[in-house]
């Protein structure tokens, strides 16, 4: 059988990948907490990747990216590549489960935002996979 382009033998035999929420309090009755599975796993991995600040993680000091810091530079095209390089360079070197295909950030003039697509294939999967969001300062 194939879904989505995948054949069903391969479904089963790639990897699973479960990443569980810590913002979250254990459910009572099925002892467990937000546990998202799978490609949703890997997405929340990268967001969190490119929202988390270095040495915001404890006992790894050097996880996350500058994004955060870059959103108080001026917004133009320079901010917005060096946003995409730090994009880039975090998910390669902290997220092994993901081959990146394409990286784009755009900024939005009206409220100072940044818009961020990142499209890449999960590593044993032909699937291609998107993750859009919007950034912007705290105020």
């Amino acid at each position: 059988m194939v879904v989505n382009g995948i054949d069903s033998d391969e479904l089963r035999s790639s990897r699973r990948f479960a990443y569980r929420l810590r913002s979250m309090k254990e459910h009572a009755v099925a002892d467990d907490g937000s546990t998202v599975k799978n490609d949703n796993a890997i997405k929340q991995s990268i967001k969190n990747l490119v929202l988390t600040t270095p040495g915001e993680k404890h006992f790894q000091p050097n996880v996350g990216s500058r994004v955060f810091n870059l959103l108080f530079e001026p917004l133009d095209a320079f901010t917005a590549d060096a946003v995409k390089d730090e994009v880039i360079n975090t998910i390669n070197q902290y997220e092994p489960r993901v081959e990146l295909t394409d990286v784009a950030v755009v900024p939005i003039e009206q409220g100072n935002k940044l818009s961020i697509t990142i499209e890449y294939r999960i590593v044993g999967l032909p699937v291609v996979e998107t993750i859009d969001f919007v950034l912007q300062r705290p105020e």
